[in-house]
């Protein structure tokens, strides 16, 4: 039987490949929304677009800015980063950058500065629906010096100037008849279309195959002018349940999970106690907050006494030792410790349920009815809690936080969506009635403009731009932010980061629960995966993972 058994292992490629494998099988647990790069931002999205796209910059898994596609980072010292007036007498600023000279689209059209104006052109239509809008706003003009080299002109003089990953580039030759109409972009666009159309990619691989909500297919992009990736095609399967994913990793069915989105840290050390031998194990912490954003429209969210009791009342401390053995420490804001903008002395809001009963109490929540708090008006203290499906990690909590408020007469419903649905519809457009928990992951000193500006709420009126979901208006940290960006002094824009996180932590726009770290279960047999810790994932550089006996 233990032979049997160790052939059977080798058969399904889970301890080492076969000599020649030039197909890797990559487990995710959530399936795109949809493939353009500009629109709506979703994890699942950009892991594989990763594969088959490269951003002008990033940052590095040694969490340096490098360029990707461009060929050198503007700088005062090098005269790519010039200080200019705007049209008005403001600080500007224009920036050079020049595309890697042998980069092209997938069916062969040159990269262009062509495509870098479009790309702008359209980010600045309200209509469109772009993600960051807000970078949009303050370009002023895309100068083409030629084919390969365009400046940037930038109405705002910022810190990080150099940085320009948000602007996903478009193909010009494909997508302008597409924009005609720009309200109904996001549908008509072939990203959503035609996807496979090569044209509409530029990196070690190109799409090939999308079945909805079960896999995508990538091949070796002939076009593709860097290092020549070791395998022929990518599959990427969608496996919602994440406790499906271990069971089709051990059948062969996918040669290796995500760590970026697969299997949380608890089903992580649990696999590894049963498997420790056959793959390498990493935890990887980083720049992700996991939280729960509350629907700031919902007049129980007004009072702060509300928020904050409903944080007295969940035992976190508990949620990370006993589920993840200490591996995901408690936040008490939106910044990670890991970054060095970090300020430890912010409020924080231990496990406390009797403060939290003097809060609700205080707020108006005082008579209870089978232990369940009512207001003067009769009203029921009933909240719903929404997250991603399948997810098991997150509906364990879900049934913890739901057992922990109901001691302090709080009545907790719990409703999920799959995630594709969760993210692309009822996050996005708001439509979350009291609470959605997921998590954000973000950059170093990556300032949260999208998330915390009053101006990046989403609406009808600026297309659903804008990740600031809660709905949370504040001019202090309006204020602040605005100055982070434009005060480049290390010793003030700390203080300026110390003040938001101080703010942040007093207003309480979100219910901070803990700073996840990402699960990576390896086969032993493949080499090259580096995880960064950051938003920018191991899949940027797919072209170093190679098999290896």
């Amino acid at each position: 039987m233990r032979r049997i058994g160790l052939a059977l292992i080798f058969l399904l490629g889970v301890t080492f490949p076969a000599a020649a494998k030039d197909t890797l099988v990559i487990g995710i647990s959530q399936f795109p929304r949809n493939f353009n790069p500009n629109i709506e931002s979703m994890l699942a999205k950009s892991y594989v677009l990763a594969m088959a796209r490269r951003q002008l910059t990033v940052y590095d898994a040694d969490w340096k800015l490098v360029c990707l596609l461009c060929t050198v980072l503007p700088s005062y010292e090098n005269g790519r980063a010039v200080n200019e007036l705007t049209a008005d007498g403001k600080p500007g600023i224009a920036v050079t950058y020049t595309i890697h000279p042998d980069a092209v689209w997938g069916d062969g059209v040159p990269i262009t500065t062509k495509d870098v104006q479009f790309t702008v052109e359209a980010g600045q239509n309200r209509k469109s629906g772009f993600g960051n809008s807000e970078l949009y706003k303050r370009i002023t003009k895309v100068e083409a010096k030629d084919d390969k080299t365009f400046t940037l002109h930038v109405n705002k003089r910022t810190c990080d100037y150099a940085g320009i990953a948000d602007l996903g580039l478009l193909p010009a030759h494909i997508e302008r008849p597409n924009f005609a109409d720009p309200a109904e972009y996001r549908h008509r666009s072939a990203y959503e279309t035609d996807t496979t159309n090569p044209g509409l990619w530029y990196g070690p691989y190109r799409v090939s195959k999308v079945v909805a909500g079960s896999y995508i297919a990538l091949e070796q992009n002939p076009k593709w002018w860097g290092k020549k990736p070791a395998f022929k095609r990518i599959i990427v399967k969608a496996i919602e349940n994440t406790a499906a994913l271990t069971a089709n990793l051990l059948s062969g069915d996918i040669d290796y999970i995500a760590g970026e989105l697969g299997l949380t840290v608890d089903q992580a050390l649990a696999f590894q106690k049963r498997h420790g031998d056959t793959f390498d194990f990493t935890y990887k912490p980083g720049l992700i907050y996991e939280h729960i954003d509350l629907n700031l429209d919902n007049p129980v969210f007004a009072d702060v006494r509300v928020r904050r009791a409903l944080l007295h009342a969940m035992d976190r401390d508990a949620i990370n030792q006993q589920l993840f053995q200490g591996h995901q420490p408690v936040a008490h804001g939106q910044t990670n410790p890991l970054d060095e903008v970090y300020e430890p002395e912010i409020s924080k809001y231990a496990y406390d349920p009797k403060r939290a009963k003097e809060l609700l109490a205080a707020a108006g929540w005082s008579q209870m009815r089978k232990g369940v708090r009512h207001n003067a008006k009769g009203e029921r203290l009933q909240l719903e809690l929404m997250t991603t499906a399948g997810n098991k990690s997150r509906e364990l909590i879900q049934q913890v936080l739901q057992s922990q408020l109901r001691q302090v007469g709080v009545d907790l419903r719990i409703r999920n969506e799959p995630a594709r649905v969760f993210f692309g519809d009822t996050v996005s457009y708001r439509k979350f009635r009291d609470m959605a928990m997921f998590a954000w992951i973000s950059a170093p000193r990556n300032i949260p403009r999208t998330t915390l500006h009053s101006d990046q709420i989403p609406s009808a009126d600026n297309g659903w731009s804008g990740q600031n979901y809660t709905g949370f208006k504040n001019p202090e940290i309006d204020t602040v932010i605005e100055d982070m960006e434009t005060v480049c002094g290390e010793k003030e824009n700390l203080a300026l980061w110390s003040r938001l996180q101080r703010i942040y932590s007093e207003a309480l726009p979100v219910l901070p629960l803990y700073f996840r770290a990402n699960a990576y279960i390896v086969p032993k047999w493949l080499k090259g995966i580096v995880p960064t810790g950051h938003q920018f994932s191991s899949a940027l550089w797919i072209e170093n993972w190679h098999a290896e006996q």
